[in-house]
Parts: structure tokens; sequence; C-alpha cells
């Protein structure tokens, strides 16, 4: 059964409302937080005799850059496809998700610094209070907080941009821990602690960020869907009425989309051009409805298997085939009674119906003899396989 579906423009573009508006609600609340606790930090470090609490604060004030960055991206990169930009901006999110993981793991490789100039510099003479331990704390559970909203609404946006802010998030209250064990540690007389921890903390920090641009990277390039996610695009499209397979499957990524470009073999050859293009618009509805990511569909109809078969990029256009058949066929009586000429290139050859009037038949002439009559032995390099005779 031809399965068809109607996915307006109009739709895709409140889609990419709807992410945009999911986007910029939630960064707005992590800039919020974010900037609670670095006022925090900052001050009750100060008070608390804290530098790694005070350096927190620092950290969190640098996240409100981010955020900022983050809502910028995510309007721009919502904007509808234009003449320009013909397949939407996606792309603008992934090259500042590559910008997140570089300032994660220039956060990280800070860290790392700082924690072992502290290893071998002079030991700290101040030790910290209990009003930096628990703001420390309180840091630690709003950024968590953070870290899981964030990433809720990342997956019902599918927003890989979100992602990599959730994890920044996340970072952020690992950074915290590192602060408690400091602080902790300060305070019971061990403040090497805070150094060991941070250093083991700072290599998780790197390899976040590192997997964050990496992935960006490789939609940059143009790296495939995952095997999974191809494979279901695959089967979708070999659901569909009059397709018997599917070759030169391509995907790649854009921002929150996907693009797909497929060749599809239909399952009769000899369709109409017009059947062959419903056909197409089917598998193209089909994916935008089934499969969320994609948004954008091109398919190609192959009458056969040119992976396998010989190739028709040889074989002559129409204009001069008519040509061929007008020389051919100048003597032949029904020539001129003919109503329409079907070429079909398959297999490296020219096959040809040519329909003819019903009333041509009759007591004297049957329609054997019309056929007979168009029997010729073309040169090969005509490349004319067949000339089938069809009556209306």
């Amino acid at each position: 059964m031809l399965r068809l579906v109607t996915v307006t423009e109009s739709e895709k573009i409140d889609e990419a409302d709807f992410r945009y508006q999911q986007i910029k609600k939630v960064t707005v609340v992590g800039a919020v937080v974010n900037l609670f606790l670095a006022f925090m930090k900052i001050i009750l470090g100060y008070v608390g005799q804290s530098q790694v609490l005070i350096a927190d604060g620092v950290h969190s004030l640098a996240d409100l850059a981010s955020d900022l960055v983050v809502i910028v991206a995510a309007k721009h990169g919502s904007a509808k496809a234009d003449d320009d930009h013909p397949y939407g901006h996606g792309r603008i999110e992934t090259v500042v998700e590559v910008m997140l993981g570089g300032f994660l793991v220039a956060v990280a490789t800070g860290i790392m610094v700082d924690a072992v100039s502290r290893l071998v510099g002079p030991p700290i003479e101040t030790v910290p209070t209990w009003i930096a331990l628990v703001a420390a704390f309180l840091s630690i559970a709003a950024n968590e907080g953070l870290f899981h909203y964030t990433i809720y609404v990342s997956k019902k946006a599918n927003s890989q941009l979100l992602k990599a802010n959730a994890w920044h998030h996340r970072t952020d209250a690992i950074s915290s821990v590192i602060a408690v064990i400091g602080i902790a540690g300060a305070m019971a007389g061990f403040p090497m602690l805070d150094s060991i921890a941070a250093i083991g903390v700072s290599l998780f920090i790197a390899k976040i960020g590192w997997d964050i641009s990496w992935r960006s990277l490789r939609e940059l390039i143009d790296t495939a869907l995952d095997p999974e996610k191809v494979e279901q695009i695959r089967q979708t499209i070999l659901t569909v009425d009059g397709v018997k397979a599917v070759h030169s499957l391509r995907t790649r990524s854009m921002g929150a989309y996907a693009l797909v470009d497929v060749h599809i073999l239909v399952s009769d050859s000899r369709i109409s051009v017009s059947e062959g293009h419903q056909i197409s618009e089917s598998v193209m509805r089909l994916l935008l409805k089934e499969i969320d990511e994609v948004s954008d569909v091109t398919v190609h109809i192959d009458p056969e298997d040119d992976e396998v078969k010989g190739t028709c990029s040889h074989l002559p256009l129409r204009g001069e085939v008519i040509q061929v058949l007008d020389k051919a066929f100048a003597a032949n009586k029904f020539y001129p009674q003919i109503k329409n000429v079907t070429l079909h290139y398959l297999d490296g050859k020219i096959h040809i119906d040519l329909l003819l009037p019903l009333g041509l038949i009759s007591e004297n002439t049957s329609a054997q003899q019309i056929k007979e009559s168009f029997n010729h032995r073309f040169d090969e390099t005509q490349n004319i396989a067949e000339i089938n005779i069809l009556f209306t």
C-alpha cells in the first residue's frame, strides 16, 4: 500500500521556532542561576577565606558568556533556509558546539595548571571556614540540577548544542566538587587533596570537551549519521510501494537535522516518469514524517541497478533516436501513423515502444503484419535493442 504523508514547510518552520524557544528558555534559566552562583561564591569565598571558591565563582561568571553565545547561536541556527543558505543555518549551532568543547578543554587546562602550581608552590596559610564549604555544596546542587534540566530539554528539542551546554553545567558541578574537596581538605589539615583531585577531574572535563568538539567537527566534514539511524532510514524507504531496493544512501547532519540523498530502484523498470516521481515524493514525505531528524530528502529514481547493470550514459537522447527511426522507416507506410514513441534506457541499450492506432488493423492487414513491417536490423553502434509495437 502506498503511504502518503503531507509535511508542510510551515510545520518545519514552527518546529524550528519551538526548538529556539526551548533552547532560549533553558539557557536563560542557566544564565540567571550562574549569575547568582558567581556572586555567591565570590562573596562567600572572600568571607570564608577560600581561594578555590573565589576561582570557582569567576568560572561561573565566565559561564554567562557561554550562555549568551548559546542563545545567539540557537536564534540564528533556527532561522529558516534562504537563497544563500538553502539547507538552513543549522551549522551555526555546530560551530558553537566546537567552541563550547574548546572552552571546556581550556577550563580543564586552567584547572590543571592551577592545581599543579598549588602542588609545587608554598603551602597555603589561610584556612577556609564552614561558610565556604556550604557555598560549594549549594553550587554542586544548583549545577547538577541545571545539568538534568538542560539534558531533558535538549532531548525534547533535539539539540546537540543544548546537550553540550548541559555537560558544561555538569563540569561546573564537578568544579565545585573540587572546591569542596579543597576546602574540606584544608580545614582538615590536608590542603594537598584539593590539587590532586583537581588534576584528575580536569582530565575528565577535557575528555568531555574533546568529545563534544570532535562530534561537531565530524558533522562539519559531513560525516554520515550513525549506522543504526541509516539502517532505520533504509528500512523506512523499503516500505514504500513501488520501491524494490535502495542504494547510494548518503546522510549528513545539519545542526539538529539530517539531510538524506538516496537512489531507489523501482519495481518496474518501464513505469512512467510521473509514477516514478510519485514514488520519490512518497519516499520523501514518509522520511520527513517517520524520522524526526530528517529535514531534506533528495531521491534519484533508477529503473535498474546502475551499480550492476551496464551504463546508459553513452546512449543518445530522443532527438537523435527519432532521426535514426525516421531514416530506417522512411518507406514504411505505417510509420507516419505513430501516435507516441517511448524510449526505455536499460542495460546499456535503448528499448523502443511505438504506439499505433488500433484502426490500422483490418481484414487485409493483421497486427502481426504491421509488427513485421518494423523488423529492422539496426547497426550495433545505434544501440537499439528492440522495437515493440503497441496499439491503442
